[in-house]
């Protein structure tokens, strides 16, 4: 299942268009053929490529008839590239595109390209999907009479929480429903969160404590009463008892593969009825973000919701237990559970036993020691620096969680912050400014008379865009920019299966990408030259090309909670 997928707007040139369209010129019988270049080396002779290998495949060891060489050198239609030329080379088909009219395309209709499409195609009601992140629910002992506070979230927990956050902001930029689960109640919690700039629900001190008088609690504890297994043994205080899981295992085939085959009996307790009651509820509801009052009418069918737990690999087994309890225990829970499992995160000697405070407090410290470095004058006592260093911090640190598929194992690099290590959060942060001082500086010699005002995009001239480093960054950044999006928020799972894919690294690995391509263009190309009236069309056209790629660059760093710099 895929919950995000969107027609391209009418108008847009997209790959995945081009790529479909290149694929069924060459007629049926055999899967997709075509691939898009990414190397710079190949894209200075061709943009997409039919192997060799998967043509014999195709046409067996024939050519490809010239009547489909023909028809792909015309290829047409909606979201599809203009073509230049398509012919055999030893390597395959290669085909190029019609560069100044792929150019004038996408940097006349920028917003088209660097805004996520958040419709929400046909009649169906929008899919809607609760996010659930038992990593920041309190936790007790049984027994105990009250759950303390749990902020101090280990490493792999973190993780799952960064990639609940990055993945509702994805879902949501694409037009689906989401809510978060739990609201976090600890002031301290909610704190943290807020300093890593993770958008999270709070629970209000009221809603809290009518949780204690839940009419949702009161059903789920009747039903667990009427179905608890006899124990002799005396029951500390707030556990209700113990019920089997092992027959809803047996009873549900097709519907719990991938559940853990120990899974056997589970000790139900009061705080346990709550976190049902609160999953109940979220499924129930719309959305935090929403307007006053539900989106779903309170008594609608769940068929419509995706319950998707975001653990990490330590509550794996829990959320299993939790899971088969809620379907137990309501006849409405929904059918489509799925999980969503973060690897362990490890480190180097004594950071494999940071908290996730102290992780904090950590890349913090390197980030205000490499500022310190590169200015040669300590920056920590200066209040207008003070929201710079946390936002640099915390860019590390989503960069470092999130770059690695959140199914592997991560392990955390023990190197000291710099601005040009390539990899990390803060080179993107650092082209972030690049770009912010490169308008700032057209802006000022405008002012000064040196260089006109900028003229309408439809006047501009693309053709003189014909560095090859320009077409890097149109092709392999803003172009695909919108299928990047798409992929992000995509949910891939089969019907019967418990784990869920998600590709949260993508948004990562896409800006590094593009802040390398930038930085090497940048490093290389004087975009604002001399005051002549003869250089300016080309200037222009440049600035209207580092304008998308810095829409583009916003976008993805909005996805992941990261507001852009102006200068560090």
């Amino acid at each position: 299942m895929a919950t995000a997928a969107s027609a391209p707007l009418p108008g847009r040139l997209g790959v995945a268009e081009t790529l479909g369209a290149l694929n069924a010129a060459l007629g049926p019988g055999g899967g997709p053929v075509w691939l898009k270049e990414t190397r710079a080396r190949h894209l200075r002779a061709r943009d997409f490529l039919a192997p060799r290998g998967a043509l014999r495949a195709r046409f067996g060891d024939e050519q490809v008839p010239e009547p489909v060489v023909r028809a792909l050198g015309a290829l047409q239609g909606p979201g599809v590239a203009p073509v230049l030329r398509c012919s055999p080379t030893p390597a395959g088909l290669e085909l190029q595109l019609r560069r100044a009219p792929v150019f004038a395309r996408v940097l006349g209709a920028v917003a088209a390209y660097a805004a996520p499409d958040a419709s929400h195609p046909g009649p169906s009601p929008r899919p809607r999907v609760v996010l659930h992140c038992p990593a920041l629910r309190p936790r007790a002992r049984p027994g105990a009479p009250e759950p303390g506070p749990r902020v101090a979230l280990s490493l792999s927990q973190l993780r799952a929480v960064l990639v609940a956050d990055h993945l509702a902001r994805a879902l949501r930029a694409q037009g689906v429903s989401v809510r978060l689960v739990p609201a976090a109640r600890d002031p301290r919690l909610l704190a943290f969160l807020r300093q890593l700039l993770v958008d999270w629900p709070a629970a209000a001190a009221a809603a809290a404590q009518a949780s204690l008088h839940n009419p949702t609690v009161d059903a789920l504890r009747s039903r667990t009463l009427a179905q608890l297994i006899p124990d002799g043994d005396p029951l500390p205080p707030g556990v209700l008892g113990r019920l089997s899981l092992k027959g809803l295992l047996e009873g549900r085939r097709g519907r719990t593969a991938g559940y853990d085959p120990n899974l056997s009996d589970c000790l139900v307790t009061e705080e346990l009825l709550s976190v049902l009651a609160e999953l109940q509820e979220a499924v129930r509801l719309g959305p935090e973000h929403s307007s006053p009052g539900p989106t779903a009418p309170p008594d609608a069918e769940p068929e419509n919701c995706m319950v998707v737990h975001v653990v990490s690999c330590e509550d794996e087994f829990q959320q299993q237990k939790v899971d088969l309890l809620w379907w137990k225990l309501d006849d409405r829970a929904p059918l489509r559970q799925k999980h969503l499992v973060c690897g362990p995160v490890k480190g180097a000697g004594a950071h494999g036993s940071l908290t996730a405070h102290e992780y904090y407090e950590l890349r913090h410290t390197q980030v205000c020691k490499a500022s310190a470095l590169k200015h040669s004058v300590d920056l920590v006592q200066d209040p207008s620096w003070t929201e710079i260093f946390r936002v640099l911090s915390v860019a590390a640190i989503k960069f470092e969680m999130l770059s690695t598929a959140p199914q592997s194992q991560l392990i955390l690099a023990n190197d000291s912050i710099s601005t040009k290590s390539t990899k990390s959060g803060t080179f993107v942060m650092y082209n972030c400014a690049r770009l912010a001082t490169l308008f700032e500086s057209y802006k000022s010699k405008v002012e000064q008379g040196l260089y006109p005002a900028f003229p309408p995009v439809s006047s501009l001239d693309f053709s003189l865009l014909h560095d090859e480093g320009e077409w890097l960054l149109l092709f392999n950044s803003v172009l695909p920019f919108p299928d990047l999006l798409r992929q992000t928020a995509a949910l891939v799972s089969t019907a019967s299966d418990l784990p869920i894919t998600v590709r949260t690294e993508t948004v990562c690995k896409f800006l590094v990408q593009l802040s390398m391509d930038f930085s090497s263009y940048y490093n290389r190309v004087h975009i604002l030259g001399e005051p002549r009236p003869h250089l300016f069309g080309q200037m222009f056209a440049r600035l209207q090309l580092l304008q998308a790629v810095r829409e583009v660059l916003h976008t993805g760093l909005a996805m992941l909670g990261l507001p852009p710099l102006s200068h560090i």
